[in-house]
């Protein structure tokens, strides 16, 4: 006897589960231990964080758009401190080992 097909997709009338928006906490803490430590770039990663726990406040309480929202913007603020780490650590390498 043959089974029934599955679909992977859901049927006419069912919706799609709601994707659960990232808070990128941990990227937001290594971005402050980073910033902190190894770039001296002082309180850079500190407003990622921030952003990230909010985010991940709201996506508790259920505010799945206002959570959305403030990851994306803990995600700007960490390709910026992590683009600012890599660009300062390219700085001091390059003045380190250059010789005229």
């Amino acid at each position: 006897m043959l089974k029934p097909l599955s679909y992977p997709f859901p049927l006419q009338g069912q919706g799609f589960p709601a994707e659960q928006p990232r808070d990128f906490v941990l990227w937001s803490l290594f971005n402050v231990l980073l910033c902190q430590k190894l770039a001296c770039l002082g309180c850079l990663g500190f407003p990622a964080l921030i952003f990230s726990i909010k985010a991940r406040d709201r996506k508790v309480l259920g505010d799945l758009e206002g959570a959305r929202s403030y990851g994306t913007t803990a995600k700007v603020l960490n390709i910026i401190g992590s683009l600012l780490v890599v660009v300062a650590i390219a700085v001091v390498l390059f003045f380190c080992f250059w010789r005229p």
